[in-house]
């Protein structure tokens, strides 16, 4: 394999790839609202000539390349998070900018610059001579991603039937390589009280102070949570806080609390559910723990409800994957840092729930997710395209 040539290719679209990520920066397309999105990354696909270009029910768009039969996919998704407090943004987060450098904009890390380095990877292997009767390349850009991490993969599996050997997750790695996360899942606390006038609160059973109660024994529970040597700490916070009272001058008749539980590897949402229900306050109060439900419509209108639980996953240092990407990483670039990610991916479903390894390498960095001034580096396109492209070649050598 001539890296060099390869490397020399992708530098050479540099110009192209940052037009790309700037005409999907200024096109609003936070979770539920990426029809722009998918539009814009259809005719880009399109464009470069991808043999087929399809976009599914649920509004994820799937274009392929090559004719093998292995398949392998490159993912990204291609929603973004609100822009929050625009006072705290130096420049306009869909106008953006660019410098020689650097390009600014909502959702250059977190993770547009994926999607873009994932087309033009494509369409290097194909100008290279690099696709052959092996391998079919797939890059996903799908939707729902902030709202329910991998319920897009959820449906691409079980209703579009597609069934990768292996599929790289192009979130932002800092420039690394990553190989697992801890997962996650949302969970609800509802506890019970009696109202009454708040001139005589012993006529009642206040729901708050139960759930104080509760809440110092989460927080505790916490600190004795299992630890990983890779992927670190599980760990639980309190998120949110609800009561219902009939008025300001009455006691609270209910109090539930939402929970973010990070899932190391060893916890499922079974283990994480037990050690909550087995708190003393929560049997005490008889206190009801459930996980939450997302059942809100993709922008096609399709409802696909799914338990707000995402499974930890981790990919072993020496699978071929792994290997692939190291040596195309190699090739070009020297030796990499092979890591994990702090937060969650797609990868939650494809192989935590269904076991089809996941590997993990895109441009941007982690601390620019959901942060005000998010920006990426032309740099790292340009450098995870071409491992994108050397990397199937690599996979399925003799």
């Amino acid at each position: 394999m001539d890296f060099a040539l390869i490397k020399q290719a992708a530098e050479q679209y540099e110009a192209d790839m940052t037009k790309f990520l700037r005409d999907l920066v200024a096109i609003p397309g936070e979770s539920c609202q990426e029809k722009g999105h998918i539009d814009c990354i259809a005719e880009e696909m399109k464009k470069v000539g991808f043999d087929r270009v399809e976009i599914d029910p649920m509004g994820n768009i799937l274009g392929y390349m090559g004719s093998g039969d292995t398949l392998i996919a490159f993912d990204a998704h291609i929603d973004n998070v609100g822009i929050g407090n625009i006072d705290n943004w130096e420049f306009d987060p869909y106008k953006g900018y660019e410098n020689e450098t650097e390009i600014g904009g909502r959702g250059t890390s977190d993770q547009l610059g994926g999607i873009v380095s994932s087309v033009y990877g494509a369409k290097i292997m194909k100008e290279q001579g690099l696709l052959n009767d092996k391998y079919t390349v797939l890059v996903t850009g799908t939707v729902q991603e902030e709202d329910c991490d991998g319920l897009c993969w959820q449906y691409i599996i079980n209703e579009d039937k597609i069934r990768p050997e292996f599929v790289v997750i192009t979130e932002p790695t800092d420039g690394n390589i990553y190989r697992g996360q801890r997962g996650r899942m949302e969970i609800r606390v509802d506890v019970q009280g009696v109202s009454c006038h708040g001139s005589a609160p012993e006529r009642g059973d206040n729901a708050i102070y139960k759930m104080a109660d509760i809440l110092q024994e989460v927080k505790a529970l916490n600190d004795r949570l299992l630890d990983n040597d890779f992927l670190g700490k599980g760990t639980l916070a309190v998120s949110e806080i609800f009561f219902t009272s009939p008025s300001r001058c009455a006691v609270a008749d209910s109090c539930a609390i939402s929970i973010d539980r990070r899932l190391t590897d060893g916890e499922t949402f079974q283990s994480a559910l037990r050690e909550i229900e087995a708190l003393p306050s929560v049997q005490k109060y008889n206190a009801k723990v459930s996980m939450y439900k997302y059942e809100r419509p993709s922008y096609t209108g399709l409802k696909y409800p799914t338990d707000c639980y995402f499974p930890t996953w981790v990919i072993p240092a020496d699978h071929p994957a792994t290997l692939a990407m190291v040596e195309a990483y190699r090739g070009m670039y020297g030796e990499p840092k092979v890591d994990k990610w702090t937060f969650s991916t797609n990868g939650v479903s494809i192989m935590g729930r269904y076991g089809i390894p996941c590997i993990g390498l895109g441009p941007g960095k982690e601390a620019q997710a959901h942060a005000p001034n998010e920006r990426t580096w032309k740099a790292d396109l340009v450098k995870c395209a071409a491992i994108y492209a050397a990397m199937p070649s690599i996979y399925c050598a003799d």
